[in-house]
């Protein structure tokens, strides 16, 4: 069999694959349904394997089938950037570019970022993801990912700090009329606190001590959320006291919908990075959308 029918089959099967159908994959290719079943069935042939699980309901992937797809993906990535090296000088962002956010701050301020780059670039199809994990791009075919904090220590990552994120202290007027207001960080522990959850802990506050040090401090975890914005509306609910993003209630602080609490102790702040793999750092698709957040952020649009 022709070379270039071995590559025919792995593009149907991707194609079907991402897409969930034969008929989905046809459209997308401009073929038939019968040709891109066909042209999968032989790939199977040839392999010796099943790599989907056929019904009158759904399609889905065997085992084989998952394990097979990733490394097809990392293939067709692997060509990808031979073809991006070779015409960078030319090149526009084009292609699919898998991006996982963090919830909250990635839908407020980096997805807008990205739609506007796709209105003017029509050839870059985006697949985004929300998520607060890290998570491990290679294994899941990630091209890009924004994350809130310190890095762990990630070797096979390339990292881009794009801005820092502010941290406040607030709760509403109406928490604060039934429950007091906290004059020092001791007091915090009388309070009903409303934190972060990551990896299955409470995330701890950052407090500015006398002299300037940052201190880590562990809150009442009253309630515990794995979303920003869940956080932010049981703060204006009146549920309790949280130290969230200037980013993110800003808005609220202006119209006197929060106030905040021990601003004298504000000063704690969040990196804001973008990863992506090693391996993929010349592909345009991802270099122009990292500087495009980083104009961005120069402009004063992430904070």
């Amino acid at each position: 069999m022709r070379k270039t029918e071995h590559l025919g089959g792995i593009t149907a099967f991707v194609t079907t694959a991402q897409l969930g159908s034969f008929t989905a994959a046809s459209e997308r290719l401009g073929l038939t349904k019968s040709a891109v079943g066909k042209s999968v069935k032989r790939l199977e042939d040839r392999l010796g394997l099943k790599l989907f699980q056929r019904s009158t309901r759904r399609l889905s992937l065997t085992p084989d089938g998952e394990r097979f797809l990733l490394s097809c993906q990392h293939a067709l990535d692997i060509l990808e950037q031979a073809e991006a090296e070779l015409t960078s000088h030319i090149a526009r962002p084009a292609g699919r570019l898998r991006v996982d956010l963090p919830a909250a701050f990635g839908r407020q301020r980096v997805l807008p970022v990205l739609l506007n780059i796709t209105r003017r670039y029509p050839e870059l199809a985006l697949t985004v993801t929300f998520s607060e994990r890290f998570v491990d791009l290679i294994e899941e075919g990630i091209d890009l990912v924004i994350r809130i904090g310190e890095l762990p220590d990630s070797s096979g990552l390339v990292a881009r700090r794009l801005t820092t994120q502010k941290l406040v202290i607030c709760a509403s007027p109406d928490y604060l009329i039934e429950k007091g207001e906290p004059e020092t960080p001791d007091a915090l522990s009388q309070h009903h606190g409303v934190v972060g959850f990551r990896r299955n802990q409470p995330v701890s506050w950052l407090l500015k001590e006398q002299d300037g040090r940052i201190k880590r401090y562990t809150p009442p975890p009253t309630y515990e959320f794995a979303d920003g914005d869940a956080m932010l509306s049981a703060v204006l609910a009146g549920c309790g006291l949280s130290q969230l993003p200037l980013w993110l209630v800003g808005k609220y602080l202006h119209s006197g919908e929060l106030k905040e609490v021990l601003s004298g102790h504000s000063g704690g702040e969040m990196p804001i990075s973008a990863l992506w793999p090693k391996s993929r750092q010349l592909l345009p698709k991802i270099r122009y959308v990292v500087d495009e957040l980083l104009k961005a952020a120069a402009d004063g649009l992430l904070d």
